[in-house]
């Protein structure tokens, strides 16, 4: 695990740790970046806006789900919508509280939900956000948009979102996720 000294980590913070030193090379969704550079990108957008360590842990683990399941990097191109999203929220309720499961599990919606109300959000999508947009429903509909817009991780998902399409650069430096394992750590002592 690239040196980290997991024992100064929660089991938890182990076990991510772990699971992306296993699967995080793998091929983010058709983007031109790996799972992990997809995920630390995300969390440094969280961490530059100031953001809570809930919101940076989300913004980290918003895609566990991808790592968790078996299915082929090329299921959106079979019209196979994973689903990551739920997937990731019942493994992180496990752990963590809902300042960091629920921006995980309505940040599919927030894409739905931005896409509805942002006349300029879906020509920014990338060719991979667009196909997987498709399979999770695609716009949100006027009722689906005012029951998402009343729920109180509304805003979070929506930050979350954003960070999450903006983190697809090539090459961008970011903090190893060793750096980021603190803030898991901090999360999750405070939910003790």
């Amino acid at each position: 695990m690239q040196d980290e000294p997991t024992q100064w980590h929660a089991p938890i913070t182990v076990d991510i740790l772990r699971l992306f030193a296993e699967r995080g090379d793998s091929e983010y969704g058709g983007e031109v970046v790996t799972q992990q550079q997809h995920a630390l990108q995300a969390a440094l957008f969280a961490e530059q806006a100031q953001s809570s360590p809930a919101l940076i842990t989300a913004a980290l683990l918003h895609d566990v789900g991808h790592l968790l399941h078996r299915l082929p990097e090329d299921a959106p191109d079979q019209g196979v919508d994973d689903r990551h999203e739920s997937l990731a929220a019942r493994w992180l309720r496990k752990h963590f509280g809902p300042d960091v499961v629920e921006p995980v599990r309505l940040h599919v919606a927030a894409k739905r939900y931005l896409c509805a109300v942002d006349s300029t959000y879906l020509q920014e999508l990338s060719p991979p956000s667009l196909l997987s947009l498709q399979l999770q429903g695609g716009p949100m509909s006027e009722a689906e948009c005012q029951e998402f817009a009343a729920h109180p991780f509304c805003e979070a998902a929506v930050a979350l979102r954003r960070w999450d399409d903006a983190a697809k650069v090539p090459d961008m430096q970011t903090p190893p996720l060793a750096h980021f394992a603190n803030y898991i750590d901090c999360v999750l002592g405070e939910k003790k």
